[in-house]
């Protein structure tokens, strides 16, 4: 006689358990939504008024008659057309190269055997509490030298090499098994094919995840082009939001349409990349 089993319930058990804690921490979800988005859409809203309105504290919640002349005001302001090309140049510079740099050095230490090999990267990981400000002396003094002062080369050569990149890639390789760089190297392989043809292409997670971060970081970084930038010519954006601020008065409205145009290209990266970087970070691993 054939025996009728009994359907499993799970599948919906679980959904439902799913949708009981969606609901419990949706207003949770909301509540931090309301916190960290309103100051962003207050900047827009700011962007959209007049300077008078937001000095006198009379800015509507909802701009009845938004000025979105100020958007082109701004850009004229301080030759944003040029801020944005330096920042473009020197941020998809720096990403490329620590890209670069850190996939090697990430390789050298997960899978070449050398004398002081866990030296070295202790010594790499070391330098991430060192903060930017405490060398910032003797790599201006070198710049100088160098006459790099107010040329890229001073935007990009000091952060061209990040110690959170080299350990970001170390830790991603290190869970790619060696048989394969052993299979690679049976077939003739150099240790540079065994990087660039194996190895890296694997890594896309932790690339995708520097690349972003590193970009993001550049385009917002403001300390370091202000030490080595002398003429406007050479401004980044996050320079040009300082023009808005004179002695005595301040272009509130343009400011705020000025940062709300410099932080779109940052928000469309996090958007289309937060699934990546969540990927990348948690495929590293805490291995070695």
């Amino acid at each position: 006689m054939m025996r009728l089993h009994p359907i499993s319930t799970a599948p919906h058990q679980h959904t439902h358990i799913h949708k009981q804690a969606l609901w419990r921490y949706l207003p949770w979800m909301i509540a931090a939504a309301v916190v960290f988005g309103f100051p962003f859409y207050w900047i827009i809203v700011g962007s959209l008024s007049s300077n008078t309105a937001i000095s006198t504290g009379s800015v509507p919640l909802f701009p009845i008659h938004p000025n979105w002349i100020n958007y082109l005001h701004a850009w004229k302001y301080t030759n944003f057309g040029r801020q944005v090309l330096n920042t473009l140049i020197m941020a998809l510079t720096v990403t490329i190269a620590q890209v670069l740099t850190s996939s090697m050095a990430g390789f050298a230490l997960a899978h070449m055997h050398f004398p002081g090999r866990q030296t070295i990267f202790i010594g790499f990981i070391a330098t991430l509490i060192v903060p930017f400000q405490v060398i910032a002396l003797p790599i201006f003094v070198l710049m100088a030298n160098l006459h790099w002062i107010n040329t890229f080369g001073a935007l990009i050569v000091p952060t061209a090499v990040n110690a959170f990149g080299i350990f970001l890639y170390r830790q991603f390789f290190l869970t790619i098994p060696e048989s394969f760089q052993e299979a690679a190297m049976l077939d003739g392989a150099t240790p540079w094919q065994v990087l660039w043809r194996v190895y890296w292409p694997l890594a896309k997670p932790a690339t995708v995840t520097l690349s972003l971060l590193t970009f993001i970081a550049e385009w917002n970084s403001f300390y370091l082009p202000f030490l080595f930038t002398e003429t406007k010519s050479m401004y980044t954006v996050q320079l040009g939001l300082v023009a808005f601020q004179g002695e005595f008065s301040t272009i509130y409205n343009l400011l705020m349409a000025a940062t709300v145009f410099i932080s779109i290209p940052v928000f469309i990266l996090y958007v289309l990349g937060q699934r990546a970087i969540v990927e990348g970070i948690a495929t590293t691993g805490t291995k070695g």
